[in-house]
């Protein structure tokens, strides 16, 4: 049997390993669709991932930068895979600022406590579309 170097680790399976994405076929996906760049570009899902690499990804609506510090090919448990790399400080600003407009926008467009009944969704009907008669 062969053994496998830690050292030879593909991204799409590295990513898989640090958790950044649920299953492995997901990562290739977003390494495939240019959700994730390695150093900078684009890169493929059999990238080999090397230590200090600058990983920039797309989860949901969040957007990291991490720098590699650590290379497995097992999924370990999260505490674990937080080992594998280190957000930039930047990054971590970022998202914070994004995650507080994102806040601040929901403030600002509240949902109402129940759904409109038949007269009330008629009369917004109406409002938004003017009036047809």
């Amino acid at each position: 049997m062969k053994e496998k170097s830690a050292a030879g680790v593909r991204l799409d399976k590295w990513l898989w390993a640090a958790r950044f994405y649920k299953t492995r076929a997901l990562a290739r996906e977003m390494v495939d669709g240019g959700k994730v760049h390695y150093n900078g570009q684009r890169s493929k899902p059999s990238k080999i991932v090397e230590l200090n690499a600058q990983i920039t990804l797309r989860q949901g609506n969040d957007e990291r930068v991490v720098v590699v510090k650590n290379i497995t090919e097992q999924r370990r448990p999260a505490s674990e895979a937080m080992l594998l790399y280190e957000e930039t400080a930047e990054s971590i600003e970022k998202r914070e600022k994004v995650a507080l407009a994102r806040k601040l926008n929901a403030l600002t467009m509240p949902h109402p406590d129940r759904r409109p009944d038949k007269k009330e969704r008629r009369d917004l009907m109406r409002f938004k579309y003017g009036d047809s008669e």
